[in-house]
């Protein structure tokens, strides 16, 4: 068997690994006041105590964010109970970031006091010999980050200036001034997403920061009705749906079929009783996901891409068989939040067809298909 590339807030290519915390919300159409949680607080100065204006709130991987008023106040109302990631930002400021569990029909405060930076600007002078140079290496950054599939074809950097390139001995990294916009055309979003870290040596990818999704306007009817199939077309089989099939102990209804097997790249695989992998976890919103060795996930509803086996570098020219991920727990057993989100994300290393669909294929985590 193809050692399958594999993702978990590492990813290898070709080998591959990729690290990334997916998540997942409630409902697309939202849920009921009494069960969300409200969000408020104030957001200061640490040096002059100063409210700031025009911070930005948001909860990463959600469409759910807002910014200050004169006074440094904000509200977040209609968050789905569960794990969060609560991000705080302004240029020339320090971002604070919480991790928290919000309880249905609770209301929470945040007194943040943000920690001034320095940036220093130097002169630079570009050549047209190093303008070719940033530019192959924006490439190179669009297809690690954004991917290989058909959606990541019409996603696109909206300010790219504000990235920066570091190649050198087999070492590539990224870094940006500013929050980078990234339109996606292919599922009607636009993304706003505040990188910490991106690099890349040999076969392995690795990359961390906080996404903030908004809903594009359709030019028409048509374009509406296709950035709905795509949406569709990008949960079904996706991470987030698995884990959300499991918690409803639906996944073989779903279409997933879960084997276990004790090694990756050889040997046998034996069925899984799905209700066995996941066991009551510290608090009502969580679960425990436990197993050993590998769980190797077929989606047996859609067949894999052929772009996929370009990614894979498989030339077998083998049928398109179904859609197949791995999953390895990176130290023992780990927690899923009621909403689907793997609470730790460095807590797995995912194989196979979730390494595959990145950044272009990224929903909020509010969607769900309409039906």
């Amino acid at each position: 068997m193809t050692c399958p590339r594999n993702i978990a807030r590492v990813l290898r290519i070709s080998g591959a690994y990729f690290l990334y915390g997916i998540a997942a919300l409630a409902t697309q159409a939202g849920i009921a006041q009494d069960h969300a949680a409200r969000i408020v607080g104030r957001v200061t100065a640490s040096d002059t105590q100063r409210p700031l204006e025009q911070a930005h709130v948001f909860i990463a991987f959600s469409m759910i964010g807002t910014t200050t008023n004169a006074a440094g106040q904000f509200e977040l109302a209609g968050v789905p109970p569960g794990a969060h990631h609560l991000h705080v930002s302004m240029v020339g400021y320090t971002p604070f970031e919480r991790d928290s569990l919000f309880r249905a029909g609770t209301s929470y405060s945040f007194d943040v006091q943000l920690q001034p930076t320095t940036i220093e600007l130097e002169e630079v002078t570009v050549s047209a010999r190093e303008a070719r140079r940033w530019q192959r290496r924006l490439l190179k950054f669009g297809r690690l980050f954004l991917g290989e599939t058909g959606n990541s074809d019409l996603a696109s950097f909206k300010n790219p200036e504000v990235l920066s390139f570091t190649s050198k001995s087999g070492k590539f990294s990224a870094t940006a001034s500013a929050p980078l916009i990234i339109e996606n055309r292919a599922l009607g979003y636009q993304l706003t997403y505040y990188l910490k870290e991106f690099f890349y040596s040999g076969n392995t990818l690795k990359y961390d920061g906080d996404p903030v999704f908004i809903e594009l306007v359709p030019a028409d009817s048509v374009e509406a009705a296709l950035w709905e199939a795509n949406r569709q077309a990008a949960f079904y089989g996706s991470q987030r749906h698995y884990f959300l099939a499991l918690l409803d102990q639906r996944a073989e209804q779903e279409g997933f079929i879960t084997y276990r097997r004790f090694r990756l790249d050889r040997g046998a695989s034996f069925l899984v009783d799905e209700s066995a992998l996941l066991r009551a976890g510290p608090t009502s919103f969580e679960k425990e996901l436990t197993f050993t060795g590998y769980l190797e996930i077929v989606y047996t509803r859609e067949k894999e891409d052929a772009l996929f086996r370009r990614w894979r570098q498989d030339s077998s020219g083998w049928q398109l068989g179904d859609q197949r991920s791995y999953i390895k727990l990176n130290d023992g057993p780990t927690l899923i939040d009621q909403s689907g989100e793997v609470i730790d994300p460095y807590g797995i290393t995912v194989y196979g067809y979730f390494a595959f669909e990145r950044f272009g294929d990224l929903l909020p985590k509010e969607y769900r298909p309409p039906e």
